[in-house]
């Protein structure tokens, strides 16, 4: 029989196609203290399995943590667009929208619409001039899946989130927090495509999926490299056994032509040009990728400063030094203890 833990703490878990990483916190909401945390490969059921005993507390037995959780399901739907308020209270609508424009079946879609500002609910009823959404969503079978898997794992997941929306969250959070003028290009790069996305501290303004991910690179490395099969260049392209940085060009190549592609017509459009690239979800052994797509796009990587914005948050650790350990991966998981009303209170 299961027991469920009553205890005061709270819990974060963010399981990406690489990594789980958890967090116990004081409380559930700010101001907390994020007391241990654990990073454990997400392949590995039997240590993810493993760090959640171990962050519950328990040695042994049974038992259920209830989390907060971020998935990235592969066909997640993250989408912003103009809606057209002549037509946004027709019943039928969005559904067009989605099918038509997003070819998509809804009935086997969960799908949110967001405002694109503020990332709170859009009420189609009181539209009046608001037009800007985001349309976010995962397919029925990819969340029942991930529910499924995080109890397996010993989770009851008593809030499960979209990864990407909570990080996009944050990173409009810390647009402010850091009085960043220039907009951001954050890319989320799976192995068959990469999400790409333009923010800043007003919000989304474009969202794209582009068909070109991890994988694609394999084939270049099997060419350059002169290797019998992709499948030796994917295991030398994921080892981190080879210095790949200077044929960064050519791996990126069909990326940055869409990259470019896009940047261009955002610059056009809104006069703004993109400041700094963020690539949250690059496995370990390929984080310099991001650092060669932001020289091939000619800005700089993003660096959070992450110890100083999650103390502005209310958000503090229970060792001196413990803040300064974790990278641009866990702001992910560090969004997921963001709260809107408690993020907006901080700011006026």
């Amino acid at each position: 029989m299961f027991s469920f833990s009553k205890k005061p703490e709270a819990f974060f878990i963010e399981i990406n196609e690489e990594t789980a990483l958890m967090a116990r916190t004081s409380s559930s909401k700010a101001p907390f203290v994020v007391e241990d945390t654990k990073e454990v490969p997400a392949g590995d059921e039997a240590a993810v399995q493993q760090a959640v005993k171990d962050l519950l507390g328990k040695k042994g037995g049974s038992g259920f943590v209830h989390a907060r959780c971020g998935i990235y399901p592969p066909r997640r739907l993250i989408r912003r667009m103009s809606v057209d308020l002549k037509r946004v209270k027709e019943p039928g609508y969005f559904h067009e929208v989605c099918t038509q424009q997003f070819r998509i079946e809804t009935d086997k879609y969960t799908i949110a619409v967001l405002n694109a500002v503020d990332g709170t609910d859009y009420e189609a009823a009181k539209a009046t001039t608001q037009k800007e959404v985001v349309f976010v969503g995962a397919h029925n079978d990819e969340l029942l899946a991930a529910q499924q898997h995080l109890l397996a794992l010993g989770v009851f997941p008593e809030r499960l989130e979209l990864g990407t929306i909570a990080t996009l969250g944050a990173l409009a959070d810390y647009h402010v927090f850091a009085e960043l003028k220039t907009p951001t290009l954050v890319l989320e790069m799976d192995a068959d495509s990469t999400q790409s996305f333009i923010l800043n501290a007003g919000g989304l303004d474009v969202s794209r999926t582009i068909p070109h991910g991890l994988e694609a690179m394999t084939s270049v490395v099997q060419k350059e490299l002169n290797l019998k099969d992709e499948e030796s260049a994917r295991k030398l392209f994921f080892s981190n056994t080879f210095d790949f940085t200077n044929m960064g060009g050519l791996l990126i190549r069909k990326l940055l032509k869409e990259l470019q592609s896009l940047i261009g017509f955002y610059e056009v459009q809104t006069g703004q040009s993109i400041g700094q690239v963020f690539c949250p979800q690059l496995p370990s052994k390929l984080v310099w990728l991001g650092g060669t797509i932001a020289k091939e796009v000619g800005v700089e990587p993003l660096k959070l400063d992450l110890p100083n914005w999650l103390k502005s948050r209310a958000i503090t650790f229970s060792s001196p030094t413990a803040s300064s350990d974790f990278g641009a991966k866990w702001l992910g998981l560090f969004s997921l203890m963001l709260y809107h009303d408690a993020v907006a209170a901080t700011q006026k």
